[in-house]
């Protein structure tokens, strides 16, 4: 048996523009041979396991225009390089967008929130551990789903949308996103495109190989937050296994407007359920035009799991996403 290591990173190329032409040029040419970095804490263990080989590294830490948060014409822009820790205690995303300022405080621990940045929180790479140890997996190019077999272990997997793959989206801050109605400014040597934060996540039956719908040549270098939602009463609930570091099991990003005690508009989006943040657009047109209640409530909390299929250790992810949405209707 030959012994491995996993103790040394391999050879790779580095590259640190300082600017956004560079950068996306850069981008242009490696192609799916450079790897994009931000804080890199889902860079260095896949590197260390050898499990990903690029060829080259794209360090996007110096790029000062994808940095910071400012208001601009109708909402907030956050740039993707911005750290989970300048998100969770800006003044102006807790006044007004205090979902995901909740959601970014609780990414795993303040020492990873300190160099962790937004676009490598939504953009972090499916969190199984059969995929991630480098086995032949569907998402890994193979033709097997270890994780959904008779022996597979599968507590954290995905209640919907399994389609070869039942691996989820890790990101805590993607809901609260998706729920902000927020989107996403993907840029390339080529020019811009805008997307949608709900249409930003692909699941495995649209692509078995990739989390998202970025290009090999694009970038997601800034997040942009609507007026729509500002100042919006909101519920943000993560469960997990530890209070740091872990990923959810489940957690809810809820928005809610609210007059007199009647929800008049609502978005919901959980994670940890499925390979993208799944939108409970069935809960939201329960509730729409309903008075808070316990009943509302319970049939609300019955709704947002119709369809659920349980895997062999996950069964108690359905209760639990049921508890968590009435639990944000309750308010």
């Amino acid at each position: 048996m030959v012994a491995t290591s996993h103790d040394v990173m391999p050879d790779i190329e580095l590259y640190q523009p300082a600017d956004e032409a560079t950068a996306l040029d850069l981008a242009s040419r490696l192609g799916n041979e450079g790897w994009l970095l931000g804080g890199g804490q889902d860079t260095y263990g896949w590197l260390k396991d050898r499990n990903k080989t690029p060829a080259a590294m794209i360090e996007l830490t110096q790029i000062d225009a994808w940095k910071g948060i400012k208001e601009i014409s109708d909402g907030i822009e956050i740039g993707a390089v911005t750290t989970l820790t300048e998100i969770a205690n800006n003044p102006l995303v807790q006044s007004r967008y205090g979902v995901l300022a909740k959601a970014a405080s609780v990414v795993a621990s303040p020492q990873i929130r300190n160099v962790g940045t937004l676009g490598g929180n939504l953009n972090q790479d499916a969190r199984c551990w059969y995929y991630r140890r480098g086995l032949d997996c569907y998402r890994a190019g193979g033709n097997i789903c270890y994780a959904d077999s008779p022996e597979g272990l599968n507590r954290e997997h995905a209640l919907f949308g399994a389609s070869r793959c039942v691996a989820v989206s890790p990101s805590d801050t993607a809901p609260a996103l998706v729920a902000l109605d927020a989107t996403m400014v993907v840029s390339s040597s080529s020019g811009e495109r805008l997307i949608p934060a709900q249409d930003f996540f692909v699941g495995p039956d649209r692509d078995i190989l990739n989390m998202t719908v970025l290009n090999d040549d694009e970038i997601l270098t800034a997040v942009r937050i609507p007026n729509t939602w500002a100042n919006a009463e909101f519920y943000w609930e993560k469960v997990a296994d530890r209070n740091v570091w872990d990923f959810a099991l489940v957690n809810i990003a809820a928005v809610f407007k609210v007059s007199g005690g009647t929800i008049e508009d609502s978005r919901f989006a959980c994670g940890a359920v499925e390979c993208t943040p799944r939108r409970l657009e069935a809960v939201e047109s329960e509730v729409r035009g309903q008075q808070r209640s316990e009943e509302l409530a319970v049939s609300a909390g019955e709704i947002a799991t119709d369809g659920a299929r349980a895997l062999n250790y996950n069964n108690f992810k359905i209760p639990l996403m049921q508890n968590l949405v009435k639990r944000a209707i309750r308010g």
